[in-house]
């Protein structure tokens, strides 16, 4: 047996490839309308509406999204308006407190401080009282000391007791001045 490397069949008839073969021109050009039309009105009846409705329904879904963010938007506006009016009222009312609280301590503060003034000052007129009546005792006792130191002086000095009318006299007189 013998190969063969052609791939022709033998006896066959060589001639052009079909679709560029001119004898067959016409009826492919009519194949091809035919084709077309059909294709056209598949296209245009059947896949195109459906490309068509899937667009349009895209377009909606992407239209309703749009809407939807727009309102959250305008929800979350309003939300974050509302939080800064509750916030600035919130720093006004703590604002109001610390100076309502800080009136009433300095209020009570100065209460406190004239209380304690008054008290302070009845104290200070006791303790002068006090001052005077222990100064009159030792000024009234000064002179009895002092008289009693002279006449102990005048003694050791001279060896004899001195009168008590002198003394008396020289005491109030040293004390007088």
């Amino acid at each position: 047996m013998a190969t063969t490397a052609h791939t022709e069949v033998p006896g066959e008839h060589k001639g052009a490839f079909p679709p560029f073969d001119s004898h067959t021109f016409a009826s492919q050009l009519v194949w091809l309308a035919i084709t077309f039309v059909l294709l056209y009105l598949l296209m245009a009846k059947v896949a195109l509406p459906r490309v068509g409705g899937i667009i349009a329904e895209r377009q909606k879904r992407i239209d309703g999204d749009l809407a939807q963010a727009n309102s959250f938007k305008t929800q979350s506006d309003g939300a974050l308006a509302a939080y800064e009016k509750s916030l600035a009222d919130a720093r006004n009312r703590a604002q109001s407190i610390a100076n309502d609280m800080r009136e009433k301590q300095a209020a009570e503060a100065e209460s406190t401080r004239k209380k304690l003034e008054h008290q302070l000052q009845a104290k200070l007129a006791d303790a002068e009282k006090t001052i005077a009546g222990t100064k009159q005792a030792a000024m009234a006792n000064v002179h009895g000391i002092a008289t009693d130191a002279a006449k102990a002086i005048v003694e050791r000095l001279t060896g004899k007791a001195p009168a008590d009318n002198a003394i008396d006299a020289a005491v109030a007189d040293v004390l007088k001045r």
